[in-house]
């Protein structure tokens, strides 16, 4: 009997995250205004994109790929802004209290780098980067991306073909790509 909900668990999943799917966002549309929260479980926003902005998208906080990928943003962040970006999100489709427990271990003497939880998958599913990770991660995730976006456009959109590498979304990449 365990099994076979087990098995369609995992169907629904696979089938949640065909159906979340949408075309991934390309360069010059739009940022959808998808709520996301990032402190409080009770208090969701959408992200203030005006300006350059920085959107990183990872399949989950605390992965491996994720806690080595993201500290070398952390460490950038100065050259970040030195470059005129407005913020770093870090995205996860994770609840709010575990990306705040990554930021905390990540940072712990802080850090202006957002750790967002997209709880419901809503704004990475609305970007088209959703994959099914339910073998690995027991449901969808993000797939891992980075956003150059300019006052809510994509400028640049960089997309790792295996999500558990870290070629064209490492920090020195992107910072390469920012004038």
């Amino acid at each position: 009997m365990a099994s076979i909900l087990t098995d369609a668990a995992r169907a629904a999943h696979r089938v949640a995250a065909t159906i979340l799917a949408v075309t991934q966002i390309r360069v010059g549309e739009g940022i959808p205004a998808k709520r996301i929260k990032e402190d409080d479980p009770q208090k969701s926003f959408v992200l203030d994109l005006t300006g350059k902005n920085i959107i990183l998208g990872v399949a989950g906080a605390f992965t491996p790929a994720c806690t080595s990928q993201v500290p070398q943003y952390i460490a950038d962040y100065d050259e970040y802004k030195a470059k005129g970006i407005e913020n770093i999100y870090v995205v996860a489709v994770n609840d709010v209290f575990v990306t705040k427990a990554w930021k905390e271990k990540l940072a712990p003497q802080g850090t202006g780098v957002r750790f967002i939880a997209d709880d419901k998958g809503e704004f990475t599913s609305n970007l088209g980067l959703l994959f099914d990770a339910s073998d690995l991660l027991g449901s969808p995730r993000s797939k891992r991306y980075a956003i150059i976006a300019q006052d809510g456009k994509v400028e640049s959109i960089s997309v790792e073909a295996d999500p558990g590498q870290v070629t064209s979304t490492a920090s020195k990449m992107i910072l390469a790509q920012i004038a």
